[in-house]
């Protein structure tokens, strides 16, 4: 019976490599490119690190050409940039200008050919500044957590002009991501500070103070449903809003605490008010993973008898690349959320932003939204 059954596995190995494509990725290296460099895919594919800047190692060939390949099941669709193995070495194809993701669908063995002008931290300039007053808190230890944080604290246009008055505070994941370019990934950031202060300025919402806080190389544990996330989570809840409470002029309670983040981030916002909502009563959700874990978040708010109190959650996704897998899961919690009870426009809200790339330039130009749900103008 062994070779029978050792025939059959063989077969169906086979079958499986029958559906499965290969991406190769060749890459004319600028002039500029240093000799010592070695080359790096980064992706959205295990094989090409999950977006970590030294994913795929590549080959080099004659005439600076380097190679790479990547196989993976047909119809995947990749997305992947070019790197010297960190963010601030990315390639452009244009000097000044940071691109978008290589996107390619995986219909047959396929062959990219790239041609980068130069690398970011020779031809990249980022423009602009923060907009406003930002204080640091630089290595920030969180118990049970294995990195520190550096924490990002942007503070609303009257807060030194107005002695006495408090402040609703905002806590974001991925903070260097969200005020300045020169730190986001990919040289494009969240423009919060651009974003807060114009809407404060015009009266669309209350003046708030943004609490930023970096993530980590443990970034997908700590934004999920894990030993790490609820760590993370206690650290937010025990060191950090107590540290912030008694540093700035904060409101500290529920009502005027909220969350905010994308993608992983937007899972974990919403596993802050689900966690703790004595601490958050308000989840800014963007690109959620609510997907993750073969859907458990949804399946463990299909299960709860009903939701946290006095909660307000706001939902969105775009429809393009990545966004698009992940919309089936934003399409089902902001369901989900209203058949619980959340009325929409006042304690939930979802857009669905169609053409929208996972980007933090997408991010930026629908801000506005959650900022204005999340913290509308009060009458004084």
């Amino acid at each position: 019976m062994r070779p029978f059954i050792i025939t059959i596995f063989l077969i169906v190995l086979a079958a499986a490599f029958s559906f499965s494509q290969t991406l190769t990725i060749r890459v004319q290296a600028p002039s500029d490119t240093p000799d010592t460099a070695t080359l790096f895919v980064a992706g959205n594919l295990p094989a090409l690190g999950q977006w970590q800047a030294d994913g795929l190692r590549m080959m080099k060939g004659d005439s600076a050409i380097w190679s790479g390949s990547v196989t993976a099941p047909k119809g995947t669709e990749i997305e992947f940039k070019v790197t010297l193995g960190n963010w601030e070495q990315e390639a452009l194809y244009a000097a000044g200008d940071i691109p978008g993701n290589v996107r390619v669908v995986l219909n047959a063995d396929t062959t990219v050919h790239l041609s980068p002008a130069t690398w970011k931290h020779l031809g990249y300039k980022p423009s602009g500044g923060i907009t406003g007053t930002v204080r640091y808190h630089r290595g920030v230890m969180a118990r049970g957590l294995t990195y520190a944080r550096r924490i990002t604290v942007w503070l609303p246009p009257s807060y030194d002009s107005a002695p006495t008055r408090r402040y609703p505070v905002l806590y974001m994941h991925d903070g260097q991501n969200i005020f300045d370019p020169r730190t986001s990934f990919g040289g494009n950031d969240w423009q919060v500070d651009e974003v807060a202060d114009s809407l404060i300025r015009h009266g669309a919402m209350e003046e708030i103070i943004v609490v930023g806080i970096t993530n980590s190389p443990d970034r997908m544990l700590e934004y999920s449903d894990t030993t790490l996330g609820r760590a993370y989570a206690s650290f937010v809840v025990d060191q950090l809003k107590p540290m912030i409470d008694s540093t700035y002029r904060t409101k500290p309670d529920r009502a005027n605490t909220a969350t905010m983040g994308s993608s992983m981030g937007g899972l974990i916002s919403f596993l802050f008010v689900w966690w703790h909502p004595e601490v958050f009563s308000k989840a800014a959700c963007l690109s959620s993973a609510f997907r993750w874990a073969d859907n458990k978040m949804i399946r463990q708010v299909e299960k709860a008898k009903k939701l946290p109190r006095d909660i307000a959650v706001y939902l969105d996704c775009g429809t393009a690349g990545i966004e698009a897998r992940l919309q089936p899961g934003y399409e089902r919690m902001h369901k989900l959320l209203r058949k619980k009870g959340l009325i929409e426009g006042k304690t939930v809200m979802g857009f669905l932003d169609a053409g929208a790339e996972h980007t933090e330039r997408a991010w930026a130009r629908r801000l506005w939204r959650p900022l204005k749900f999340l913290f509308p103008k009060s009458a004084e």
